[in-house]
């Protein structure tokens, strides 16, 4: 048995998109709204911990070691990278980092402030492309970064992945059977393009399968 030391970190998910790579934390499983609620609390958890393991070697990476007041967000995979999420609460930034395996070190790819955001409820990254958004409980969903653009969702629908003008996104039923449907977008205007009944499922490679 391969023995993985993570310093207490004990539970790890595969990053999608990727066949290699493999996340973790020990506080907040990457929800930055529960971070916030932390920071302005004063709770005793300051910051957390996130590493990354490569597989099959199962090396451990932890390439941001975040000071008090800082949080880590579920990290993401476009393009053959590892992006991370972090928010400094105090300096009330958000920095968007790329991660080189070669160094164990990163790269920022943005800053930006943090009322950008409003709030950090649903507040992560997105592929693909590389996207910061953020669905608030309004059926609003919001990218914030690279551009800015805001629209309107159909109750239970949610973002999947930006693919040139066409935005999809998957919407769920209980008419009185569970059913799914996927959403086609002009990433312009919003406006619904394409319906279709099923589901889509992301391939480890980056492939996205509509299931039908």
């Amino acid at each position: 048995m391969k023995r993985i030391p993570t310093n207490g970190i004990t539970y790890l998910e595969p990053l999608q998109g990727s066949r290699e790579w493999y996340w973790g934390m020990d506080y907040t499983g990457g929800d930055l709204y529960e971070a916030g609620d932390l920071y302005r609390d004063k709770h005793p958890i300051q910051c957390n911990r996130g590493i990354l393991v490569r597989y099959p070697e199962g090396t451990i990476y932890e390439p941001v070691r975040p000071e008090p007041g800082q949080y880590l967000g579920k990290p993401a995979y476009y393009d053959g990278k590892v992006a991370l999420l972090l928010v400094d609460f105090p300096k009330e930034e958000i920095h968007i980092l790329a991660f080189h395996e070669e160094t164990g070190g990163t790269e920022p790819l943005a800053v930006l402030p943090l009322a950008l955001a409003e709030d950090c409820y649903n507040l992560m990254l997105k592929t693909a492309p590389l996207l910061l958004t953020r669905a608030p409980q309004d059926d609003r969903f919001c990218i914030l970064w690279p551009e800015q653009r805001e629209f309107l969702l159909e109750e239970r629908e949610s973002f999947i992945f930006l693919d040139g003008d066409r935005m999809y996104t998957t919407i769920w039923y209980e008419d009185p059977d569970y059913r799914e449907e996927v959403l086609v977008r002009d990433f312009k205007t919003g406006k619904v393009l394409e319906r279709m009944p099923g589901s889509i499922w992301p391939t480890p490679d980056g492939q996205n399968w509509l299931l039908v």
